[in-house]
């Protein structure tokens, strides 16, 4: 797929993005993030690697464009990466977070 990223095109493939990321250790995540394998990226280091640019030369939201139409899950800053565990059953966690009925 065809993505521009600061103002250059690049041809990227989901299987080109996962192989050229294979290897690469994860730097903490301060902003958005994008979801790549099982390991969660910062979209900075993501766009860095892929397009081999400096990060000043382009924007996050230019990186979790591209990324998301290539089908990757990509998290805007301050979002929880995985939801607490709290021991109910799935029926139970539903049920929960309906709530209790009211009266009209």
């Amino acid at each position: 797929m065809r993505c521009v990223i600061a103002r250059f095109p690049f041809e990227l493939t989901k299987n080109g993005v996962l192989e050229t990321m294979k290897g690469i250790k994860p730097e903490p995540v301060t902003g958005e993030s994008v979801l790549i394998g099982r390991r969660e990226y910062p979209v900075k280091q993501v766009g860095a690697v892929i397009t081999r640019q400096d990060r000043r030369d382009f924007t996050a939201h230019e990186v979790v464009r591209a990324m998301t139409k290539l089908g990757f899950t990509c998290r805007a800053a301050g979002t929880e990466t995985a939801p607490p565990a709290t021991g109910l059953s799935p029926v139970q966690q539903a049920s929960a977070l309906l709530g209790t009925p009211t009266a009209i």
